[in-house]
C-alpha cells in the first residue's frame, strides 16, 4: 500500500536575503518528501533586492507566496505567514536555512512515532573563513553554548526547545502563535508555552541544518548581547526557567569586572578575571583539535566575546521589557489578542 504524506506548509521569515533566499527556497522545494508542500515567505522591508527575489520566485512556481511584514521583525513575520498558511503541519524555515535533503521526511515520521506537538533538529554551525570557524566549534561545544543538544547534538528525546521547528498547528493555535514582543528568543518562549499546556517538544538529531556564523567580532557580540538580554526577559515572564547555564556567563561577567576593579586595591583579585582567561585558554586547547592554525587563534576570542556579551545583556536587561512580555502574555491567554493561527 501506498503511504500517504501529509502536506507541509513552510514558513519562512526574510529580511535582507537577497544571496541566499532562491537556493534556500530551493532546499525547501526539492526535499526528498513525497507529501504537497507550500511555502509562504513574509517579508520585511529589506535593504537590497529581497523583494524582487521572492516576488521572482512566486512568479516561477506556484506553491510559493509572499506576504508582506512591514514591521521587519521575526516574531511578527511568523505570524504572518502562519496566517496565510493551508496545512496542518507547519515548519519554520530561516532564510539562508540548508536544509539536508529529507529533513521534512525525518520531521513528519519523528512527529508521528513520538506524538510531539514540535520537533526539530541541530543548528550545525559552519564556517569559512577563520574567524567564523572558530565560531562555529565555540557555538557546538559546552564551553561556549552549555549542554543544549540543538548545538552540541546528542540522543533524541524530548527537549526544552529545538532548532527552527515543524509544529502541529493544533498546537501553534493553542498558544496562540509567536509572543510578537520577543523580538530575540521567541522560539523558547514558545516552546515553553508549548510544553506548558501539555505539549512535547522532541530534539531529533537527524534533523541537522547548516548555519553560518556571525563574520566578525562586532557582529558575534551584538548578537550574543541580544540573545542574553532577551533571555533574562523570558526568565523574568516565566519564572522557573532558568539554570546554572544561563547563569554563568553573567556570572563570568561579575567576577572579571569584580577583579578588575577591585585590583589596583587588592592585587590578589586579579585571580578572578586571570583565572578566568586561563580556563578559556586550556579550554579552547582541549576544543580546537582539527582546527586550521588561525582558526586556533581566533576561538579564545570567540569563546570570550560570547561569554561577555551574553551576560552583560543579560545583566542589563531592563525590567520593562519583561514587564510589557507578561502583558503581551496575559492578552493572550485572556484569548483578547489576536491568534494568528487561527486566521489561516
Amino acid at each position: 500500500m501506498t503511504r500517504v504524506w501529509p502536506p507541509i506548509s513552510v514558513i519562512m521569515p526574510i529580511l535582507n536575503e537577497e544571496r541566499h533566499l532562491r537556493d534556500a527556497v530551493h532546499q525547501v522545494l526539492s526535499q526528498q518528501y513525497d507529501g504537497p508542500i507550500e511555502v509562504v515567505l513574509a517579508v520585511g522591508p529589506s535593504q537590497d533586492r529581497t523583494q524582487e527575489v521572492a516576488e521572482a520566485l512566486a512568479a516561477e512556481d506556484p506553491r510559493v507566496r509572499v506576504v508582506p511584514n512591514p514591521t521587519g521583525r521575526t516574531p511578527n513575520a511568523l505570524n504572518a505567514a502562519i496566517a496565510a498558511t493551508r496545512y496542518d503541519i507547519i515548519a519554520r524555515v530561516d532564510g539562508h536555512a540548508m536544509l539536508p535533503p529529507d529533513y521534512l521526511r525525518v520531521a513528519v515520521e519523528t512527529l508521528e512515532a513520538t506524538g510531539a506537538d514540535n520537533v526539530g533538529g541541530i543548528m550545525a554551525a559552519e564556517g569559512i573563513t577563520p574567524f567564523e570557524q572558530a565560531v562555529a566549534r565555540a557555538m557546538t561545544s559546552k564551553i561556549g553554548v552549555g549542554g543544549a543538544r540543538f548545538h552540541t547534538g546528542g540522543e533524541p528525546g524530548p527537549a526544552d526547545t529545538v532548532y527552527l521547528g515543524v509544529f502541529r498547528r493544533s498546537a501553534l493555535e493553542r498558544v496562540g502563535g509567536y509572543d510578537e514582543h520577543f523580538l530575540r528568543a521567541q522560539d523558547w518562549e514558545m516552546n515553553h508555552r508549548i510544553r506548558k499546556t501539555g505539549g512535547l517538544v522532541y530534539f531529533q538529531p537527524r534533523m541537522r541544518v547548516s548555519y553560518r556564523p556571525r563574520p566578525n567580532v562586532k557582529a558575534l557580540a551584538k548578537q550574543y548581547f541580544h540573545y542574553g538580554r532577551w533571555r533574562h526577559v523570558v526568565a523574568r515572564t516565566h519564572p522557573g526557567t532558568i539554570n546554572m547555564r544561563y547563569l554563568a556567563p553573567p556570572a563570568a561577567v561579575v567576577g572579571v569586572a569584580a577583579g578588575l576593579v577591585a585590583a589596583p586595591f587588592f592585587w590578589p583579585a586579579l585571580i578572578l578575571p586571570l583565572g578566568y582567561l586561563a580556563a578559556i585558554l586550556a579550554g579552547s586547547v582541549v576544543t580546537g583539535s582539527g582546527l586550521p592554525a588561525k582558526s586556533r587563534l581566533w576561538l579564545p576570542i570567540a569563546y570570550i566575546t560570547m561569554h561577555m556579551s551574553w551576560g552583560l545583556g543579560f545583566l542589563t536587561s531592563p525590567p520593562s521589557l519583561a514587564k510589557n512580555a507578561a502583558a503581551s502574555l496575559a492578552r493572550t491567554q485572556q484569548g483578547t489578542g489576536a491568534n494568528p493561527a487561527r486566521q489561516g
